[in-house]
């Protein structure tokens, strides 16, 4: 079941008081070291407002060097000094601050996804700015039990290169508080893609798992019968993927996090940007093997990680999947029923040639930021149908909310609740909204 109430608040440091604060801990390059706790508990102890949180987060942006291969270096922005940034882990119920700094030359914002909104933030869909040097504390108590994520909250729009080549993001983990654990082993996966010029910021140049090209990082060790938990996370700005392990099967169970109401196994995943797929893997088809990209063009880019059993040798090995067996659909309540809504919207995506030159995507006409408004937060009911008339998928999210699928391609579907969708081309996606904050 569902739960999306927790508390949510921001309290901001001034810089003087942050200033005090770093001559008392430490050196701005041991800043970085402390990230596990001991700097956010100094700053919490500054602010009383704080003392009630039962657990604390460091989480630091600063500029990075980080070496996806011999010889291949990106430099980048990230949090805590690695790609992804630190994994970030909460208890359900459980009061945590998350002490934000950040030590860069521009304005940040972070966008924390399945954390609802609350308080005085709760009708706002722009994440708070963090100015260069200044620290935010964001109190939480998580109550959505699963994979969620963070990301710097940027429009590609307003800066492409930027966008394309920033490494801020990270898991953010939710979990029970009562979790017995179904698995053997957990594996976090996070898909980037990194461009190659700035003229052409659209060309993939690269493209990994966490922070390695395939075959320079460590292959992840498997015992036979095991059964491995993998959370991915498509963490690319533009380029959508699927996954692959010859000789195994992903059984689903939640898809950006919530629990689907029907497990299926597929041979596949399909990932759109910002997607997160959980999926149990049993390992009982001993070798080495190749975890990648069914593209073998975006495989040779490096998306690929090797899995290697026990006592087993020899070059890892690839092939293809006979079908791409992928569908939102597999994962609906057997028994999907038409629901009744109170509001209904619908929404056209098109494409257009803008005053520039240039291909333009607009909703019902208008694109950002004339785009106008739904009526999300006064009201209760609200399905959107979404209709895409192009000959190209696109990724819907909407901050702050989940979106409960209703039909897929006509096809009724209940109980799958996601906070981006993919919208396949020339197809009709029709979706309840579900304000994602503390109910009053």
């Amino acid at each position: 079941m569902l739960n999306c109430e927790p508390l949510y608040y921001i309290h901001s440091i001034e810089s003087q008081e942050l200033l005090s604060i770093r001559r008392q801990t430490m050196k701005r390059r041991h800043f970085l070291q402390m990230a596990a706790g001991a700097t956010a508990t100094a700053l919490v102890e500054r602010s009383s407002a704080l003392t009630r949180c039962a657990e604390h987060i460091a989480l630091c942006i600063d500029k990075v060097s980080v070496e996806l291969a011999p010889g291949v270096v990106v430099r980048t922005t990230a949090y805590n000094g690695q790609i992804p940034g630190s994994v970030l882990r909460m208890r359900e119920g459980i009061p945590t601050s998350i002490v934000l700094t950040n030590l860069t030359s521009r304005a940040e914002s972070v966008q924390w996804y399945g954390l609802p909104r609350s308080g005085a933030f709760a009708a706002k869909m722009q994440d708070p700015i963090v100015e260069p040097g200044a620290t935010q504390i964001h109190e939480v108590i998580p109550g959505a039990v699963g994979t969620r994520w963070y990301r710097a909250h940027s429009m590609a729009s307003t800066n492409a290169l930027r966008s394309a080549e920033n490494g801020q993001f990270g898991f953010l983990i939710v979990s029970s508080r009562n979790e017995a654990g179904a698995y053997d082993q957990e594996v976090l996966l996070a898909v980037r893609h990194w461009e190659a010029k700035p003229e052409r910021s659209q060309s993939v140049r690269y493209a990994c798992f966490n922070d390695k090209l395939m075959g320079a990082g460590e292959p992840i060790r498997v015992r036979t019968g095991q059964r491995v938990l993998f959370r991915f996370l498509n963490a690319s700005e533009h380029e959508e993927t699927c996954l692959h392990l010859p000789g195994h099967r992903f059984e689903v169970i939640a898809l950006d996090g919530n629990p689907v109401p029907r497990q299926a196994a597929v041979d596949v995943l399909s990932m759109a940007p910002g997607e997160r797929i959980d999926a149990i893997v049993k390992m009982d088809s001993p070798g080495t093997w190749i975890l990648g990209s069914v593209d073998d063009a975006e495989r040779a880019r490096g998306l690929g990680i090797h899995i290697e059993y026990a006592d087993q040798s020899g070059a890892p090995r690839w092939s293809a999947p006979a079908a791409l067996d992928w569908s939102y659909t597999r994962f609906s309540s057997a028994h999907a029923l038409e629901r009744q809504t109170g509001q209904a919207s619908s929404v056209f995506l098109e494409r257009s040639s803008g005053y520039d030159g240039h291909l333009h995507w607009t909703f019902n006409g208008r694109s950002y930021p004339d785009l106008g408004s739904l009526p999300i937060w006064k009201s209760e009911g609200l399905r959107l149908k979404m209709m895409n008339t192009t000959g190209q998928n696109h990724f819907v999210h909407l901050p702050h909310c989940n979106f409960a699928l209703a039909r897929v391609h006509q096809v009724p579907v209940a109980g799958v609740v996601k906070d981006t969708i993919r919208l396949e081309r020339y197809n009709v996606v029709e979706a309840d909204v579900i304000p994602n904050r503390q109910r009053s």
